[in-house]
């Protein structure tokens, strides 16, 4: 439970944020209101990690309730396989061969612990998000939880790229800490006292919660988008104990986690100890479905159900940092990989899409999508006209029982630049995983993925024109990028 410091945060976040709320458009009638998107964006959530997914070792009752409501999709992918090149193909409409960010650079290299300046890699202002998009079209936009494209007083931080408000985490490295030195409202730096000399009091999913139910109350006679990038259950690994306690002696532990307790590093972006990391995570999910069922219930309790949208989905596969054990839950499912892999279980995520009149009930679609085709669905949705060429494709027929009219993808695409770079596409059923790439590697595994989802049976021996198909791709949908290397792709793109 929030203690006396963490209720007069609160009070103080909500002061602040109510400097910046922007006036309401009462000449909007509510008949031509376009309809409420919400996007819930886990982050390292892996396909197995809710139990409508599969998960056995804990239960996510809210999530499920919102698959149950709506359309719970088999085939779904992330951006590609780490935080910010995935957010920046979700904002931008763009798969990671095309799209600016490329992988997870901090603005300053030092590690964890001594760097000066928060954020990643900035979003440049000549690329146009989709908060921007939606701002032209009528739309209240905000933000909460974990940004990660770019630092304070960078041209790519929320404000500059779209958003009417935002409050959390400018910089993914500081998201590593859920009882952070402080969180950003807006342009505004708010210090968590209490959060500091190894005390832990506000817990900042707590925190955010308290602005993401807020702005649905303050814009509910708006055309709002609200992007919910929760940093749950990213590493580091921990909980307040009363959310602890019911899985301290239920679960199996794992081997606890030497993290950083103390020093120039605490609180900085290192990592925490943790002596129960199974029942940590599973604690974490538990809050982060709790907080899922919270948004639905205001969306209910506000009569805003048949005119919003609510989309959960996970920014890539489970992670092993901090204590991570995604063997132990079975966290990426079906597939092969976690988080930094371009197999399936770094970048199959779920996703579910609920829309109450709209999405039929306890659907399910095996349609194949990615982060990319979220833009053009928004413009379908919301009626405005599409000016840029996105990669994506919009899945609005599929999502409204009109499958027969659904555009499929010729491919899709991934890039990874960590680990000497990696390529993935997939066409149709077949998957091209190529890895080690500055390395000189120049194979590319086969996978069969309706004989073999799990991508156990290289067959590239066997089917010589597909691995040729693949190639194309690779070649075709890679674009050199000043800041992001691949290798040889780049001074060898025409070979």
């Amino acid at each position: 439970m929030m203690n006396k410091n963490l209720n007069l945060v609160c009070f103080a976040l909500t002061l602040v944020f109510a400097s910046c709320q922007p006036d309401k458009k009462d000449s909007q009638s509510q008949e031509i209101k376009p309809p409420n998107i919400i996007f819930i964006l886990a982050d390292d959530l892996g396909y197995g990690d809710l139990s409508c997914y599969g998960q056995e070792k804990f239960e996510t009752p809210h999530i499920d309730q919102l698959a149950a409501s709506g359309m719970k999709f088999t085939s779904h992918y992330a951006g590609t396989s780490v935080c910010a090149p995935s957010r920046a193909s979700l904002l931008t409409g763009f798969h990671t061969g095309h799209v600016p960010i490329r992988d997870n650079k901090s603005l300053d290299p030092a590690p964890y612990g001594q760097r000066e300046r928060e954020g990643q890699w900035p979003l440049a202002d000549s690329v146009k998000t989709m908060p921007e998009i939606l701002q032209e079209n009528g739309y209240v936009t905000g933000a909460f939880g974990k940004w990660g494209l770019g630092g304070p007083g960078t041209e790519g931080e929320p404000n500059n790229q779209g958003f009417d408000q935002f409050s959390g985490f400018v910089c993914q490295s500081l998201a590593h800490n859920y009882y952070p030195f402080h969180l950003w409202n807006n342009q505004t730096k708010v210090d968590l006292p209490e959060n500091s000399d190894g005390q832990f009091g506000a817990y900042s999913p707590d925190l955010i919660q308290e602005q993401t139910l807020k702005f649905i109350e303050d814009n509910q006679e708006n055309p709002f988008f609200l992007f919910v990038p929760t940093a749950l259950p990213h590493a580091e690994l921990i909980a307040p104990e009363e959310e602890m306690s019911q899985f301290e002696e239920n679960l199996e532990e794992g081997k606890p986690y030497e993290g950083v307790d103390s020093g120039p590093a605490f609180r900085k972006g290192a990592l925490a100890s943790q002596d129960k990391p199974h029942a940590a995570f599973a604690a974490m999910i538990k809050v982060l479905d709790n907080q899922v069922g919270e948004i639905m219930e205001k969306v209910k309790e506000l009569g805003m159900e048949e005119n919003t949208i609510i989309i959960f989905t996970s920014d890539n596969g489970p992670h092993h940092e901090g204590g991570g054990d995604p063997e132990f839950f079975n966290g990426n499912g079906p597939f092969r990989g976690i988080k930094r892999d371009l197999y399936e279980g770094g970048i199959r995520v779920p996703l579910i899409v609920s829309w109450k009149g709209k999405i039929a009930e306890n659907s399910t679609s095996d349609h194949v999508s990615a982060f990319w085709d979220f833009l053009p669905t928004f413009a379908e949705i919301a009626g405005f006209e599409k000016k840029t060429k996105w990669d994506g494709v919009s899945f609005l027929p599929e999502l409204t029982g009109n499958s027969a009219e659904q555009k499929e993808h010729d491919y899709l695409y991934w890039e990874y630049h960590g680990e000497a770079g990696k390529q993935a596409a997939r066409i149709g059923k077949w998957k091209g995983v190529r890895t080690g790439i500055r390395e000189g590697n120049r194979t590319i595994e086969l996978f069969d993925l309706e004989a073999d989802p799990g991508e156990t049976n290289n067959i590239a021996s066997e089917h010589p024109d597909m691995v040729q198909k693949i190639q194309n791709v690779f070649k075709e949908a890679h674009q050199t990028n000043q800041e992001f290397k691949l290798g040889y792709l780049d001074e060898q793109k025409n070979e």
